[in-house]
């Protein structure tokens, strides 16, 4: 059955976890005991209904303050698809955990509240989708049931949104606005009486039905070698095959490749899965690979097919989000992790600094914690890595701190 990746994003109190835990509720999937505990802990808290916000907050600092800090990841299914969210905090000083939560993510599920509008960190939000190139971006006008169900209130703040969002959207996104109620349910998984002025899909069909995955089939093939298999045995005593995770495009037996970065050629022989033989490998699946030719190969290769090779770089531009305590300067060394590869890196400038909110960029000379900025690096070894905005299965990295071992940053190869 299909997954679909969801990172759901909102500021503080906008319903991010109860709209969760409404899905989870209409859909069964809550076990009896955990309502139950849900029941008693609304009762506890002095209310008169199910708070199906505390099915996601599962810190006690999170059901004691009523927000989001950690990113929870809920699975759940229907009859035809199952879903992993990556329910994400809405803080600004939460600004990393938000982009690592999202950064697998195929739709971006964005509250507003319909009282309060489109804040600055909306704005940081849907900047973060746009940066990570998610195709699906569904903003969800929440709480309208507090506006009487205003149709004219609804259609503002989506006008609103868009003025914003038309200055950076790529496209290839698709931008889809909800008018809900996540406390009673409106729009979520049925069309709402009360909102029969709205003739577009509720929440969860809409869900069902987008299209995942099959973008990453049409890009250049990138499959990073994570190990080399050698079995100790006389019935595979010459078996050698490359162990790995095609990122993205197609790969088949009888295509030409090139190892990446030694620029060595051969032809796949057998695409193996444990012990079938495969007529071709899709993006993301993880596979055996074996070639032709018995050429040195080690794990951070990349195999590519011939005349689609990225190219080689050792200098490049990113846009990166800093996310340690410790500030970025000009000159620090990381260690830049790339696929199943890792090198030396060195910041040769921070460019500028990005205001998410109001797309302005400023000068700087260092950067702090969640700050997003556009800098040059200079590596130890080529990367075959591609620009993000063409193909971000491959166009990511982290830098990682060489002594603490913290990854410090994420970012995405212009």
């Amino acid at each position: 059955m299909e997954v679909l990746r969801i990172a759901t994003a909102g500021s503080v109190d906008d319903g991010k976890s109860t709209l969760i835990g409404r899905l989870l509720y209409e859909t069964n999937s809550i076990t009896t005991d955990k309502l139950e505990a849900i029941q008693r802990a609304s009762q506890r808290k002095g209310i008169d209904f199910l708070d199906l916000s505390l099915l996601t907050d599962g810190l006690i600092a999170e059901r004691e303050q009523g927000i989001t800090i950690d990113v929870a990841h809920i699975y759940f299914n229907t009859l035809t698809r199952k879903f992993i969210i990556a329910d994400s905090p809405g803080h600004v000083e939460y600004t990393r955990n938000m982009i690592t939560g999202a950064s697998k993510a195929d739709v971006s599920i964005i509250l507003v509240d319909v009282r309060k509008g489109i804040l600055d960190q909306t704005h940081r939000h849907y900047f973060i989708a746009n940066l990570l190139r998610i195709p699906h971006v569904i903003v969800c006008i929440n709480k309208m049931d507090l506006m009487s169900y205003d149709e004219a209130r609804f259609n503002a703040l989506k006008e609103e949104f868009l003025s914003f969002a038309n200055q950076i959207k790529f496209p290839e996104q698709e931008i889809q606005f909800i008018p809900v109620s996540s406390l009673h349910g409106d729009n979520l998984t049925a069309p709402s009486p009360k909102m029969n002025w709205f003739k577009g899909q509720p929440l969860l069909p809409i869900l069902e039905n987008l299209e995942v995955h099959k973008h990453l089939n049409r890009l250049p093939a990138r499959f990073s070698v994570q190990s080399i298999i050698r079995p100790r045995n006389e019935a595979f005593h010459d078996f050698r095959g490359y162990a790995g995770r095609l990122a993205s495009g197609l790969l088949q037996p009888g295509d030409s490749i090139t190892v990446l970065p030694s620029l060595q050629k051969s032809t796949i022989t057998k695409i193996l899965r444990f012990d079938q033989s495969l007529d071709q490998v899709e993006a993301r699946q993880s596979v055996v690979i074996t070639l032709k030719d018995n050429i040195d190969i080690s794990r951070g290769d990349i195999l590519v097919k011939t005349s689609k090779e990225p190219e080689l770089m050792k200098e490049l531009e990113a846009d990166i989000c800093w996310m340690d305590s410790q500030s970025l300067t000009n000159g620090k060394t990381y260690l830049l992790h790339h696929g199943t590869s890792q090198t030396k890196a060195k910041i040769v400038s921070i460019d500028y600094l990005q205001i998410p909110s109001t797309l302005e960029k400023l000068p700087a000379n260092a950067l702090q914690m969640n700050d997003i900025a556009r800098i040059k690096i200079k590596t130890a070894k080529p990367l075959a890595i591609d620009r993000y905005s063409e193909n971000p299965s491959d166009g990511s990295f982290i830098l990682i701190d060489e002594y603490s071992n913290n990854t410090v940053a994420v970012g995405f190869a212009c």
